[in-house]
């Protein structure tokens, strides 16, 4: 058996503080649209999955965040049957926000959709999030309303804070959140403040906080990504992973243990035609 990934809380639910990043199976590169279409018809099918589902629960990690659509939620399904293990589902959705009861209603169609898909957290998606601000008042306008449906729909309720003004309004208003996403990397690729001022938001966070975007999309080496990012973390706090292939989240799970544990990875030396360089070294 693998030695098993540590775990944090959130909201009362144990999850594991390795998140299953879900860009490279779904086909968001942020990359081009050829990377997109080459995600998508490498993972077309539930079977595709299986593999690297199977990579990441070898170490418990079984948390899985996405806006969970349905032919995804399908293929999870597939794999906790064929593996015996379950997955904890955190779903981004993006909702209608509007101010009107027809857009309310329609709304509560879509957190209750969530929850029908078996999904334990709910997190409004960014895109939605970000309309209810109001920076002159320091609020974020009617979010009460839908953390209810969250609430009511039996999800644990939390925010897509890529602004990171919702972490600020929301913890300072006591709103009903009980975690949230942000971006943090080492480039700052697509963080809307300095790089400093997310990682002071982080660690004065009265919530866990789900880190994205460790690696800026393919921006810099999962080594430097993720070493960066764990020594920022608390202890409560999260980091989401995504991967494009099983040996991909073995390398990485690797580089995470080494970071959390202050050592040097266990990894193979970089391919080259001439591996005898002395700028190599001898490990």
């Amino acid at each position: 058996m693998e030695k098993q990934f540590p775990r944090t809380e959130i909201g009362g639910k144990s999850v594991s503080r390795l998140i299953i990043g879900t860009n490279w199976l779904l086909g968001w590169s942020h990359r081009t649209p050829s990377a997109d279409r080459a995600i998508k018809a490498k993972y077309s099918t539930d079977e595709a999955f299986l593999p690297i589902l199977e990579a990441y629960q070898q170490y418990g990690i079984d948390t899985v965040m996405a806006p969970m659509d349905a032919p995804f939620v399908h293929a999870i399904r597939y794999a906790e049957e064929k593996l015996g293990k379950k997955f904890i589902l955190i779903d981004t959705p993006q909702i209608n926000v509007d101010d009107n009861p027809a857009a309310r209603k329609e709304a509560e169609a879509r957190i209750r959709q969530s929850a029908q898909n078996g999904c334990e957290f709910c997190l409004i998606h960014h895109a939605s999030a970000e309309q209810l601000v109001n920076k002159n008042k320091g609020i974020i306008d009617r979010l009460d309303d839908y953390t209810k449906m969250i609430r009511d729909a039996g999800m644990i309720p939390g925010l897509s804070a890529h602004m990171p003004e919702l972490v600020v309004y929301s913890d300072e208003n006591g709103y009903d959140v009980e975690t949230y996403l942000q971006i943090f990397n080492c480039m700052g690729f697509l963080m809307q403040v300095e790089i400093e001022t997310v990682a002071s938001i982080i660690q004065h966070a009265k919530k866990p906080v789900l880190n994205i975007k460790s690696m800026a999309a393919g921006r810099v080496t999962p080594y430097v990504g993720l070493t960066f990012n764990w020594n920022v973390l608390r202890p409560i706090d999260c980091l989401t992973l995504g991967a494009h292939t099983a040996e991909e989240v073995h390398e990485d799970v690797e580089i995470s243990f080494a970071a959390l544990e202050h050592r040097f990875p266990n990894l193979e030396k970089r391919a080259s035609p001439v591996q005898s360089q002395a700028a190599f070294g001898k490990g």
